[in-house]
């Protein structure tokens, strides 16, 4: 069942976190670089929404890399969708060009402070690490034949790079809920 993203306001800061990546290496907020713009998404291996943009989100967080900080954060639970655990994140990573460090949120407490609610959900922050852009890569989806060119999220980025306001009203994201373990949901 698709869910949309919840729109946190504008302005929001980035929640800290401290996660394992692929390899095992903790990687913090404070890790990601300079202060510039920080793109947070999250996504999963399993999901039809995910595996659709894939390998184009691979191919913006290459172009953008330069400019921008970017990680990917997997908050499944694992125990009921073991295809998200890191063999499953690592081939995706691998299948779809992903250079960007793809960290798991086995708490799933990483979630919640950013208000994720699906996969994929996008979280874009200016330097300040103020949320600017929260919304949809573009506007195609599995089986609409609109072709994946994270329109709209690159939209966001060149604003951002140009000092530049995104304007409102923003797309929410759509994509597959994430799999909260008892007791997690948010409320």
């Amino acid at each position: 069942m698709a869910v949309n993203s919840f729109m946190v306001p504008l302005g929001t800061p980035a929640p800290p976190f401290a996660l394992p990546s692929l390899d095992g290496q903790t990687v913090t907020l404070e890790d990601l670089g300079p202060p510039r713009p920080l793109l947070v998404m999250f996504l999963c291996n399993h999901c039809p929404y995910v595996r659709h943009i894939e390998r184009e989100l691979g191919s913006l967080g290459a172009e953008y890399a330069s400019q921008v900080s970017a990680v990917a954060i997997c908050s499944n639970d694992t125990s009921s969708y073991p295809d998200d655990g890191v063999a499953g994140l690592t081939a995706q990573a691998r299948r779809a060009g992903f250079t960007f460090p793809y960290l798991s949120d086995e708490t799933q407490q990483v979630a919640l402070a950013y208000r994720a609610a699906c996969t994929p959900d996008f979280f874009l922050y200016d330097a300040e690490r103020r949320l600017v852009y929260r919304g949809e890569f573009d506007e195609s989806r599995p089986r609409n034949d609109v072709p994946v060119t994270g329109a709209a999220l690159r939209a966001a980025l060149d604003l951002v790079l140009a000092g530049a306001p995104v304007p409102e009203p923003q797309v929410p994201s759509m994509g597959c809920g994430i799999k909260w373990k008892p007791g997690n949901e948010p409320s």
